[in-house]
């Protein structure tokens, strides 16, 4: 299995705390050696790193952890390769355009028997988690040729969730750089941060930050993860079924399957 990171604020925040966290399981703490990669969105941008070495190990998630990048909203993501070959190609996230805007997606988990037809969008790599991407942008645009209101488009993700569940175990985040939608299949968790601010420490770093050193008392900021990153705090984590759609920090909806 994979694990995720994803990230909704509502000020262009950092992520090098909690990536620096998930990049020690990437074949340190953790056996996801197969490949990591992250998305910022900044404006209607995406700023990609990726790349198919171990995280623990690579100078690309190095350059990333010392390069303090903000953003209102991030998703990342570290291998454990299941399905497809380990290639640049199949690593997360991954990124397709939509109405003009850049759509990304990471996977956590694996769909057996996982066939959909070809269509606009088609994968690139190997993988059941890019062929589940491409399926989901494929029946979004079959439904809305046009740009829609989220609320609107909601049911159509929640319905291919749904339907992915069914074929095995589908964890994921998704996001066109405006909102972040989350499904919990079997495993998801989750802390927003706002004020009063205190200080996190990692569990697979000796790494402790202040928190209200670091931020103002307008700040909201959540923070997805498969397990919890920090030991000292209280996590919220999903059950199977769930999906929350959040923005700048603050959940706009949310439901269970």
């Amino acid at each position: 299995m994979c694990e995720l990171l994803g990230m909704s604020a509502n000020v262009p925040t950092d992520i090098v705390f909690s990536f620096t966290g998930l990049m020690q399981r990437g074949g340190g703490t953790g056996p996801h050696r197969d490949g990591w990669g992250i998305g910022f969105y900044e404006g209607r941008g995406l700023r990609l790193f990726q790349d198919p070495e171990a995280s623990v190990n690579s100078e690309v998630a190095k350059l990333v952890q010392r390069y303090p990048i903000k953003s209102e909203t991030v998703i990342g993501h570290i291998r454990q390769a299941n399905v497809g070959q380990v290639a640049l190609a199949n690593t997360h996230p991954f990124v397709r355009e939509l109405w003009g805007r850049n759509w990304c997606f990471a996977h956590n988990g694996q769909l057996a028997d996982f066939t959909p037809p070809s269509r606009f969008y088609r994968p690139v790599g190997d993988t059941d988690s890019e062929a589940a991407f491409c399926d989901l942008l494929n029946r979004v645009r079959s439904a809305f040729p046009e740009p829609v209101p989220v609320d609107v488009l909601l049911p159509v993700l929640v319905a291919a969730c749904g339907h992915y569940r069914g074929k095995g175990v589908f964890n994921c985040l998704l996001s066109n750089g405006d909102w972040l939608f989350t499904f919990c299949s079997t495993k998801l968790a989750q802390i927003t941060r706002r004020a009063p601010f205190g200080p996190a420490q990692l569990k697979d770093a000796e790494v402790t930050v202040d928190f209200h050193a670091e931020t103002t008392p307008d700040d909201v900021v959540t923070v997805i993860a498969t397990e919890p990153l920090t030991a000292n705090e209280t996590w919220h984590r999903h059950e199977p079924g769930d999906w929350t759609l959040w923005r700048r920090g603050e959940c706009l909806a949310s439901g269970r399957i």
